[in-house]
């Protein structure tokens, strides 16, 4: 049976899996919640959110496609594909072109990095849910703007900042440049935002790489200091 949703909050009833490794932005989804009426449960990564798809059924699944553990468009692909289905399942990157991979892979839509504004996401999840549990009648669109606690950032960031003393593999340094970019998206850097970018060019073309990580690290640094300081 259908919830029924309250005015102002039309995810009312609702339970939301975010599958984010990033804190700062699984803040943002869950004030986004908050103000949408849903509630949520988080997972930080592949096996912890098979560990929640075993025990509890969500009507909204959204996936980063860059995991810790593995690559996001796998799991968007399972969920779709285990009956009953989640009515709605959706991916979410801060790489734009991570669309494709989403949408291939069976998602029903895709929030693209920052996830801020209250009106994308209640419509991204209300049209991708079946039409009798959309509700009846013209729904203003709320043009808030959410923005989370920095402590999300300071998280994340102190995140790269161990995996970067650590840094000497392939799959590490693959992953600093997606994670970071993502933070980076999120938190309006177009800085480190290209620095991550940058890391993730000359890594794949077989580039050194010492530079990079250099002036990463110094980045990180300095952002966590001056978060440190609000």
């Amino acid at each position: 049976m259908w919830r029924m949703s309250l005015p102002g909050r039309p995810l009312t009833g609702l339970t939301v899996l975010v599958v984010e490794d990033s804190r700062f932005a699984s803040e943002a989804v869950r004030l986004l919640c908050l103000r949408s009426g849903a509630r949520i449960r988080r997972a930080d990564c592949l096996r912890s959110a098979a560990r929640h798809l075993q025990t509890y059924r969500p009507a909204v699944v959204i996936v980063d496609l860059g995991l810790p553990d593995g690559d996001g468009a796998g799991l968007i692909r399972q969920v779709t594909m285990t009956e009953p289905r989640v009515p709605v399942v959706l991916g979410m990157s801060g790489d734009p072109d991570a669309r494709d991979a989403a949408m291939s892979a069976g998602a029903d839509g895709f929030l693209p990095k920052p996830v801020e504004s209250l009106a994308v996401f209640q419509q991204a999840i209300l049209s991708a849910l079946p039409p009798e549990a959309r509700g009846t009648g013209l729904r203003a669109l709320p043009d808030d703007v959410i923005q989370p606690d920095s402590s999300g950032l300071r998280d994340d960031l102190a995140h790269v900042a161990e995996i970067l003393s650590n840094a000497q593999d392939t799959a590490a340094i693959d992953y600093i440049a997606r994670f970071l970019a993502g933070v980076a998206r999120s938190a309006h850097d177009p800085a480190l935002e290209a620095a991550a970018c940058a890391l993730a060019r000359d890594h794949q073309a077989g580039h050194a790489l010492a530079t990079d990580l250099a002036r990463i690290s110094s980045m990180v640094q300095e952002r966590l200091a001056s978060v440190a300081g609000m």
